[in-house]
């Protein structure tokens, strides 16, 4: 019974995962067939693979430099996501400060504002500044979105730290900025390496922004980058399919490399001890 019970097991397992990846590995038998046989045929696998998308995908518009720009920007928020929301987390966590859960509240509330209603004073606020068509232009409105996430996901991880090691700090004479970087901050590195990559992702996918602030076709994120592949009178689906395969490689390759210290963090804190 516990046999079958197993083999019931990895096969439900092999079907979910199989209907998860089933759209990236569709995308990726349709970047790979001739431009002529996509619509032609409606088979799995094409008989003479080719690369050609590929190369269209790379040529016909500046794909590397889309993934440069959205690279460059989703860095740069999750420096400064990271940085702002740790102090404020650790400030609304371990300090003596009155009303943390309305504070916390709003935040959360905050981070619920649907982008529509914000994307018009935004974008009178990055004109006005200057900003448009600019990584900085990007990188404001980015944060107001992932900041107040980040500073959500980084209080639970502060919290689950024991006092005990800070008020031994206190006893040393450690100031509250020295208890942070010395003893808090490490101890909740693995819960801020989590909350950098869910904000990398979250501003490398990011759309309606880029597509309103950054008009200028070497300013472009991937998102709207890719989009701007179809022309008048058709839709070349295979360069869109080799795009998309192209800009996914980097996301998975960063996952893969960094999945223990993801899954720790995620994780973390989850026992009491």
């Amino acid at each position: 019974m516990n046999r079958r019970a197993g083999i019931g097991f990895y096969v439900f397992l092999v079907v979910f995962v199989f209907l998860v990846m089933f759209p990236f590995i569709w995308v990726f038998l349709t970047s790979i067939k001739a431009p002529g046989e996509i619509f032609s045929s409606f088979k799995w696998f094409t008989s003479n693979p080719s690369l050609e998308s590929y190369e269209a995908a790379l040529t016909n518009r500046p794909l590397l430099r889309y993934m440069l720009n959205s690279f460059v920007v989703s860095a740069l928020t999750t420096v400064l996501a990271l940085v702002f929301a740790s102090l404020t987390s650790y400030a609304l966590t371990r300090l003596p400060i009155k009303g943390k859960g309305l504070i916390l509240g709003l935040v959360l509330a905050a981070s619920m504002f649907p982008q529509i209603a914000i994307i018009s004073p935004m974008f009178n606020l990055i004109t006005d500044l200057g900003l448009r068509n600019s990584y900085l232009g990007l990188v404001i409105p980015y944060i107001t979105i992932s900041l107040p996430l980040a500073i959500w996901i980084l209080s639970t991880f502060f919290q689950k730290i024991p006092f005990e090691l800070e008020e031994s700090a206190k006893l040393d004479g450690a100031s509250p900025f020295q208890t942070f970087r010395k003893i808090i901050f490490p101890l909740a590195a693995p819960g801020v390496f989590t909350t950098g990559i869910l904000v990398f992702i979250a501003a490398w996918n990011e759309y309606l922004f880029a597509l309103t602030i950054n008009s200028d076709d070497l300013w472009r994120t991937v998102p709207v980058g890719i989009s701007m592949y179809q022309s008048q009178y058709s839709i070349p689906w295979g360069d869109i399919s080799a795009a998309t395969v192209i800009v996914t490689i980097p996301i998975v390759i960063l996952v893969l490399l960094f999945q223990r210290r993801i899954v720790s963090g995620l994780t973390s804190g989850s026992v009491k001890e």
